[in-house]
């Protein structure tokens, strides 16, 4: 087994490690064969229990292809960053695996050139995402699988981590967690507009913004129920008089003349992008928010929903 030394020795949460740390040539598999997925994680585990001791293959093997059966974990085109979190583990283990051929990661996608194996202690929160978070610039560049593929021997990959400069960030912020990916509305939109979004995307909550895509508003379909049900009615015992939805129709006849602006909320979580994530638990907490919105001065540029919260901390 090979022994390396770094500044840090404790776990996943450590701070300002360079990636390149994290892994020797020794964990490299350069120019792999295998083109099977599985097979290749297999090898790349058995490699890493020998040089890292990370314990038990098979039982690594399960709980890495668990994460992937949960979603696929090719980040951009071909480069993929399988994980998991073990017990076995005090510390990050990264293996890496290049491959001119291209490994079959995922049926219907591109092949994967470049493989990146990271494993986290099992009470480590949040310590996948900032492995992934200090290799951002090279999962952005179109050109890094084929250039790492292309690299004659272990010790030159290494030697690219190296020289990329990544490293871990001191802690998660809300924009490594966030969802770039977002729904909203208008400030111009109707409440038919609205109730359009709610039903065709599956939602609870939507964010409004203006036409430089700054935060105005938040639409909740509870505020849509309340709309439709006044007061008066949360409190009739008998609710004969409106058991066909009457207050609903009389919603749908003017739901192409109601602005937003009548049922909209103006009090909602929000955190700056560069907050730390714990900020957004606490976000979520005082206020009981099922989502908090992230922004860069005004604008809108992310959601974090609690369940979103939940799986990036506690279990990737």
């Amino acid at each position: 087994m090979s022994e390396r030394t770094s500044p840090q020795t404790a776990g996943a949460a450590e701070s300002g490690i360079d990636f390149a740390s994290l892994f020797g040539p020794d964990e490299v598999l350069c120019h792999t064969g295998t083109t099977d997925r599985d097979t290749l994680l297999r090898e790349i585990l058995q490699l890493l229990a020998y040089q890292r001791g990370i314990g038990n293959v098979d039982e690594a093997l399960a709980a890495v292809l668990e994460r992937e059966r949960a979603a696929a974990t090719i980040v951009a085109p071909g480069i993929a960053v399988p994980h998991a979190r073990l017990g076995a583990v005090d510390r990050l283990v990264v293996g890496i695996a290049t491959s001119t051929r291209g490994i079959v990661f995922k049926p219907g996608s591109a092949p994967v050139k470049l493989v990146i194996l990271v494993l986290a202690p099992r009470d480590a929160p949040g310590a996948y995402v900032q492995a992934l978070s200090s290799l951002a610039k090279i999962c952005g560049d179109p050109q890094t699988p084929d250039k790492v593929a292309g690299l004659e021997s272990a010790q030159d990959v290494h030697r690219f981590f190296e020289r990329g400069g990544m490293a871990l960030p001191d802690h998660l912020c809300a924009a490594d967690i966030m969802d770039r990916d977002m729904v909203t509305l208008q400030e111009t939109a109707t409440l038919q507009d609205a109730i359009d979004r709610f039903v065709r995307h599956d939602l609870i909550d939507l964010p409004v913004v203006d036409a430089d895509g700054d935060l105005v508003g938040v639409v909740s379909a509870y505020e849509l129920l309340r709309v439709c049900l006044p007061d008066y009615i949360l409190w009739m015992e008998d609710l004969s008089p409106i058991l066909n939805f009457e207050p609903f129709a009389e919603v749908l006849r003017n739901e192409s003349s109601t602005w937003l602006a009548e049922i909209m909320s103006y009090e909602y979580a929000t955190v700056s992008a560069q907050a730390p994530a714990v900020e957004v638990a606490k976000e979520m907490t005082k206020q009981r928010a099922r989502e908090v919105y992230v922004l860069r001065g005004k604008r809108l540029v992310g959601t974090i929903t609690l369940q979103d919260f939940l799986r990036v901390v506690l279990r990737e």
